[in-house]
C-alpha cells in the first residue's frame, strides 16, 4: 500500500511495508542517498505483524522523484513530520541507514518530541567537515553512485546485470534475499533517453551529500541529541572493503552520549546490513526494543 502525503514541493510517496495489530506501534525507515523505500524488504519481512512500517521514498527518489525542491536533510526532516502528522501519529521510532540515518538523527534535534527513539544503520555519526572543496570530497564517498544516475540501460535486466558487478551488491543477488535485492534494484528504474534509468535527482543527491559532509547542524544531531538512540555499524564498506565506513575507534571519536548504544553489526557490508539475514535479526532487534 502505497501513500500519498503533500509536503512542500509535491507529494511524497509513502510504502506502508508492515502493519502490527491495531494500535501496534509505528516505525518510519529511511534509506539512504540514491537508495528508496524497498531498501528496507528484508527487515519489513522481519517486522511483520509487529509495527506498522512506513518508508517514504524521499524527495527526489523512486515514487517521490516528482518533487523539485527544495533539496537538503531539513527537507527531509520536516517531510518525515508531515508524513506523522499524516498518518496522525504523535512520535515514532526512526530507522534510518546510511543518509536515512542522518536524517532520522537530525529529526530527532529538531522535533525531539516527535521522535521516540532512533535505530541507526551505518550512518548519522558526525564527523569534523572535510577541509577544501566540499564537492571534491562528495566525488571521493558517493562519486561512483553519481555517476550511476547519469547512465541509461535498455532495460531491467541489464540494469541488474551493472549491479552484479558491484562488489559489495552483486554476490547478494544469487542469494536467499536475492529476490529482496533485485526488488529493490529495480524500484530505482524510470523510463528515459530510449531506456531505462535511476530515478534519483542528481541535485537532490549532491545538496544531501554536502549536508551530511558540512552541514554544522546535521554533523552535531546524534552528539547534541537527547533522543535515545541504538547504532548498528557494518564491518565492511561501499565496495565491500575491509574498512567499513564507521568502527569502534571512529565511533568512540566521534564523543557520543550515553544515551548512544552501540551494536556491531558483524562482517556484512554497508548494504547487505539491510538483507543478509543475521544482520536483519539484528536490526529488527533494536526496532523491538526501541519501540
Amino acid at each position: 500500500m502505497t501513500l500519498g502525503v503533500a509536503v512542500d514541493g509535491g507529494t511524497l510517496a509513502v510504502h506502508e511495508l508492515g502493519r502490527g495489530p491495531a494500535g501496534a506501534p509505528v516505525v518510519m525507515a529511511l534509506h539512504g542517498i540514491t537508495a528508496n523505500a524497498l531498501a528496507f524488504g528484508a527487515v519489513a519481512q522481519a517486522l511483520d505483524g509487529q509495527v506498522r512500517l512506513l518508508a517514504p521514498d524521499l524527495r527526489g527518489r523512486a515514487d517521490s522523484r516528482s518533487i523539485r525542491g527544495p533539496w537538503g536533510l531539513a527537507a527531509h526532516a520536516a517531510d518525515v513530520v508531515a508524513v506523522l502528522d499524516a498518518a496522525r501519529v504523535e512520535s515514532a521510532v526512526l530507522l534510518g541507514h546510511s543518509m536515512g540515518a542522518y536524517v532520522a538523527a537530525l529529526t530527532a534535534y529538531l522535533y525531539p518530541s516527535r521522535v521516540s527513539a532512533l535505530v541507526l544503520v551505518d550512518g548519522g555519526v558526525g564527523f569534523p567537515a572535510p577541509e577544501g572543496d566540499i564537492d571534491e570530497a562528495l566525488e571521493q564517498v558517493i562519486g561512483p553512485a553519481m555517476r550511476r544516475l547519469t547512465m541509461t540501460f535498455p532495460d531491467e535486466a541489464a540494469y541488474l546485470d551493472f549491479w552484479r558487478e558491484h562488489p559489495a551488491v552483486g554476490p547478494g543477488l544469487d542469494t536467499s534475499y536475492g529476490d529482496l535485492l533485485a526488488a529493490y534494484l529495480r524500484h530505482d528504474l524510470v523510463s528515459g533517453d530510449g531506456g531505462r534509468r535511476s530515478s534519483c535527482v542528481l541535485d537532490a543527491v549532491r545538496a544531501d551529500g554536502a549536508d551530511v559532509l558540512a552541514d554544522p547542524v546535521v554533523l552535531r544531531s546524534l552528539r547534541d541529541g537527547t533522543v535515545p538512540a541504538m547504532l548498528l555499524y557494518a564491518a565492511r564498506g561501499l565496495q565491500d572493503e575491509p574498512q567499513g565506513l564507521l568502527d569502534a575507534g571512529r565511533i568512540a571519536a566521534a564523543g557520543l552520549p550515553p544515551t548512544v548504544r552501540v551494536i556491531p553489526a558483524g562482517g556484512v557490508n554497508h548494504y547487505t546490513v539491510l538483507f543478509e539475514p543475521q544482520a536483519v535479526r539484528l536490526i529488527a532487534y533494536a526496532v523491538g526494543t526501541s519501540v
